[in-house]
């Protein structure tokens, strides 16, 4: 399985998916999909931030025919979970102090799970425990204006 957008694995994600920028979330590309696959989940988080793990974005009940995802362009039946950010939206990059990085996993599994709107990270991790089949990440990093230009 591949999870590929328009910045390179370990490169830099452009500003426009950040709150220097637009704050929208990059398109994915995925391909490459088991075909045993009912549904695909994605989680992306900071692993470098102050507080801990941030989450930026939680999907999940994604179907797995799905060849392109963006805040934008939810596939059908997609459902949001709650992020760090304390909504159910893309929250994008803007690390306080420094270069952070950022992965995206893509989970697929081996049931279409019927979960409700707004879980987050925890519970969903909780609930696909035993029923991912693959995942793959794609990682990039960022670094605000202000320490580039500091």
């Amino acid at each position: 399985m591949k999870l590929t957008s328009d910045f390179e694995h370990e490169g830099m994600i452009p500003e426009k998916y950040t709150c220097d920028g637009a704050n929208v979330a990059p398109v994915l590309k995925i391909s490459d999909v088991p075909k045993k696959a009912k549904s695909l989940a994605l989680i992306v988080d900071d692993p470098d931030a102050p507080v801990g793990l941030w989450v930026h974005w939680v999907l999940y009940n994604i179907p797995p025919k799905t060849a392109e995802i963006d805040e934008n362009n939810l596939p059908k039946g997609t459902t949001a979970g709650m992020t760090n950010f304390g909504f159910t939206k893309w929250g994008g990059p803007c690390p306080p102090d420094g270069m952070h990085r950022y992965y995206f996993k893509l989970y697929a599994l081996d049931e279409n799970l019927k979960l409700p709107y707004g879980l987050n990270k925890n519970q969903l991790e909780s609930v696909m425990d035993g029923h991912i089949l693959e995942k793959t990440e794609l990682m990039g990093k960022y670094i605000l204006k202000a320490f580039q230009e500091g």
